[in-house]
């Protein structure tokens, strides 16, 4: 395997939480009205130092998406999904846009979302509310 390439960011950044890889600034938030199965869940329009996974269709709360999840290259973690297309017309401006899930993430000022920090967690990964 050959030499891992890191992208360091500059500014206020959301980082893996277990390993502290930068992933994405908060200037490139979207929207932080989202929510998965733990809790909160933002949408960036960039996001760095992931890997994607195998494409599959999810049924969400706003309808059917074709996403892939993310992977933290530098720990192999999951910390959110690449929505790849969205079968909605009212949703495809998701579409290339990434999600970072709260809890598997360390907020720019390291803050770490917990569960129990929102009683807001829907059942399954989510959409926006």
């Amino acid at each position: 395997m050959g030499r891992l390439f890191v992208v360091s960011l500059e500014g206020k950044v959301y980082s893996c939480k277990h390993c502290n890889t930068h992933l994405a600034l908060s200037d490139d938030i979207i929207s932080k009205s989202f929510y998965c199965r733990h809790g909160k869940a933002y949408l960036f329009d960039k996001v760095v130092n992931i890997t994607v996974g195998e494409k599959e269709e999810r049924m969400m709360r706003t309808g059917l998406h074709t996403v892939v999840d993310i992977f933290c290259v530098g720990c192999g973690s999951i910390v959110g999904w690449k929505y790849e297309s969205a079968n909605e017309k009212l949703q495809k401006y998701k579409e290339g846009k990434f999600i970072l899930e709260r809890f598997k993430v360390f907020g720019p000022d390291g803050s770490n979302y917990s569960i129990a920090h929102e009683a807001q967690a829907v059942g399954s990964d989510a959409d926006e509310a």
